[in-house]
């Protein structure tokens, strides 16, 4: 019988890389981008900045972050802008973090998968992915909502993929189920804002991404917990970080004694 506390989705799964002794998780907006690409809608193409960042610090005191995120995105359409719009508009000014191709090929060679979990829309992952990345962009894995409506007009609006969940897509049920196989992969989280705090507390190894424009909600998130997390600013230096891991691993240390003393310098 299914959990009735686990929120139905309304998509698919990848498949479950089974088998591997690592497994690398991350956010999408603002993460592996430069910038936020639905705050960018939402600054410039939907309701502005200023509201959009209160919504933001009322998910961190407690207000559903799947209702948040339907404001924001509804204040676009409700400005008369298309689906289409909006993905011409990312393809102009959203960019990658110069250092993730090459963490993202080091990963590809060491045969460690890589999946992307996000709360935004796949088909504007997919583009922007496959304006940067020639070699693998139609591979990764993406775990994220989905779009529904006419996408040449504003009569568009986001598919949660959890709707009954607070946070509309709920990360950490794409976590979950790799802790749960027999081994478990040591598992790589990367994240930086609201809609990584479900993900947060299930990763192995937490990295946590600090931006100069002031928005860490999510580091703000695990100091008030007391979530141990590794702070890094570009996917460069979060490269050695994980090879250090990896290799430290693989030369015959635990997962608890070498990730444990690796976050201990933090």
């Amino acid at each position: 019988m299914a959990d009735s506390t686990i929120p139905a989705s309304t998509l698919d799964y990848p498949p479950l890389h089974e088998g591997r002794p690592f497994v690398v998780l991350s956010d999408w907006d603002g993460t592996i981008t430069t910038q936020d690409s639905n705050d960018y809608l939402t600054d410039n193409l939907g309701y502005g900045k200023d509201k959009r960042r209160a919504g933001n610090l009322d998910v961190l005191n407690g207000r559903p972050f799947r209702d948040a995120f339907r404001e924001m995105l509804q204040s676009i359409s409700a400005n008369g802008r298309t689906f289409d719009d909006c993905k011409e508009a990312l393809l102009q000014n959203i960019h990658l973090d110069p250092g993730f191709p090459d963490f993202y090929e080091w990963c590809r060679k060491q045969d460690i998968p890589f999946v992307i979990v996000s709360s935004g829309m796949a088909p504007l992952i997919r583009a922007v992915l496959s304006k940067y990345l020639e070699t693998g962009a139609t591979n990764i894995d993406i775990i994220a909502n989905d779009v529904e409506g006419d996408q040449a007009s504003a009569e568009w609006n986001i598919k949660f993929r959890h709707p009954t969940s607070t946070f509309g897509h709920d990360k950490s049920l794409a976590i979950l189920p790799y802790k749960r196989l027999q081994p478990a992969p040591l598992l790589f989280f990367f994240g930086d804002g609201v809609s990584d705090l479900s993900a947060a507390q299930h990763a192995d190894v937490l990295f946590v991404k600090r931006k100069g424009d002031g928005e860490n909600d999510l580091q703000a998130y695990c100091i008030r917990e007391n979530i141990q997390h590794i702070v890094f600013h570009d996917f460069s230096e979060a490269l050695v970080t994980v090879q250090a891991i990896v290799n430290g691993v693989n030369a015959g240390g635990s997962v608890k004694e070498v990730v444990g003393k690796f976050l201990e310098k933090h």
